[in-house]
C-alpha cells in the first residue's frame, strides 16, 4: 500500500494517471484485438504479446535491481495470471471472433459488480454511494446493449462473463497473498500466461504459418506495449493500492471508449440512444471516484 491512497483516501497524481491508463488504452484493446484477429488466432497472439510484454519488463526490472521472486510469490503469479490473463483476457479474445468491440466490452463491465462481492467477503463492501454508482452504471451498461446480439451468440456471452468473473476473483484474491513486489509481480502474470497461450494453442492446433497484414502487426504491438506493459502495470498498482471499486470502476468507461472507436474505425453502428449511456456510465464512474474509501490493509497469506 502506499501512503497517498491508503492512509489518506485522497488520490495521488500517480494513481489519476493509472485511472486514465486503464479507461482509455484498455477501451481501446478492443478494437486492437479486432484488427489482431483479421490475422492471428486466438490463442497464439495473446502468447505473443504477454512472453514479449513480460520479458522486456522482467529484464527492466532486474536492470532497475528489482530482486527476483521466490518460487512460491512466482506460482501465485502463475495462478493469478491465469485467473486474469489466460481466463479473463483469453476468453474476451475468442469471444470477439463472433460479437464486436463494443459489445465484448460491454459484458466485461459487469467485473466491478462481480469484484464488489468477492470483496464483501474480506470485509471490503463499497461505500453506499459507491452502491449506487455501481448501480448508475450498470444502468447505463444495459441501456447501452440494447440491441445487442448475445442471444445469437450464447456461448461468446458465456464466455464473457466468465471473464468479468474470474478477472474480479483473481483481482480480489492477489490483495491477500504474498506477491512479488511492486511491478514485478506484472512481470511474472504476463510471462507465464503467454508460455501457457502458446502451450494451449499448440495443444489445439493453431496454425503458426502465419499471413501477416500491417494492421495485425500493429494491433499487437499496440497491445503489447499500451495494453500490457503500461495499462496492465497501471492496473497491478490500483488493485494495491485503492479499494477493489476503483480499481476496477475502469470497466464503465471501457465500453464508451470501445463503441466510440468502433464507431469511428471499424464503422460499428452508433446509435442516439447510447449517448444517454454514455452519461450514465461516466457518472457511476464518477461516483465510485469520488468516494473512494480507504481501503483496509489485507491480511496476505505468506
Amino acid at each position: 500500500m502506499t501512503t497517498s491512497a491508503a492512509s489518506t483516501g485522497r488520490l495521488s497524481p500517480l494513481v489519476w494517471l493509472c485511472l486514465v491508463a486503464v479507461y482509455f488504452v484498455w477501451g481501446s484493446t478492443y478494437l486492437a484485438i479486432r484488427f489482431a484477429l483479421e490475422a492471428y488466432p486466438p490463442l497464439f497472439f495473446p502468447g505473443i504479446r504477454f512472453i514479449a510484454a513480460g520479458s522486456v519488463l522482467l529484464i527492466v526490472l532486474r536492470l532497475r535491481g528489482y530482486p527476483l521472486p521466490t518460487w512460491r510469490q512466482f506460482g501465485r503469479s502463475m495462478v493469478i495470471g491465469f485467473l486474469l490473463l489466460n481466463i479473463g483476457n483469453g476468453a474476451v479474445v475468442y469471444a470477439q471472433k463472433s460479437v464486436g468491440s463494443a459489445l465484448a466490452a460491454t459484458a466485461v463491465a459487469t467485473m466491478p459488480l462481480w469484484a464488489s462481492l468477492f470483496g464483501g467477503i474480506w470485509g471490503l463492501w463499497p461505500k453506499p454511494l459507491q452502491w449506487l454508482g455501481l448501480a448508475i452504471g450498470f444502468s447505463g451498461i444495459v441501456l447501452l446493449n440494447l440491441g445487442g446480439d448475445f442471444a445469437a451468440n450464447p456461448l461468446s456471452a458465456a464466455l464473457l462473463i466468465s471473464a468479468a468473473v474470474s478477472w474480479a476473483f483473481g483481482s480480489v484474491w492477489s490483495r491477500r497473498l504474498d506477491m512479488p513486489a511492486g511491478p514485478m509481480s506484472t512481470a511474472c502474470q504476463m510471462f507465464s500466461a503467454g508460455v501457457l497461450f502458446l502451450i494451449a494453442s499448440a495443444a489445439a492446433g493453431e496454425s503458426w504459418h502465419l499471413v501477416t497484414t500491417p494492421k495485425a502487426m500493429a494491433a499487437v504491438a499496440y497491445l503489447t506495449i499500451f495494453g500490457s506493459v503500461i495499462a496492465f502495470s497501471a492496473y497491478i498498482y490500483l488493485n494495491q493500492t485503492v479499494s477493489p471499486s476503483l480499481a476496477t470502476s475502469y470497466a464503465y468507461v471501457n465500453p464508451v471508449v470501445a463503441l466510440l472507436l468502433g464507431a469511428a474505425l471499424a464503422g460499428e453502428l452508433f446509435v442516439a440512444s447510447e449517448l444517454a449511456a454514455i452519461v450514465l456510465v461516466l457518472s457511476g464512474v464518477l461516483m465510485i471516484v469520488l468516494n473512494n474509501r480507504k481501503p483496509k490493509v489485507p491480511k496476505v497469506v505468506a
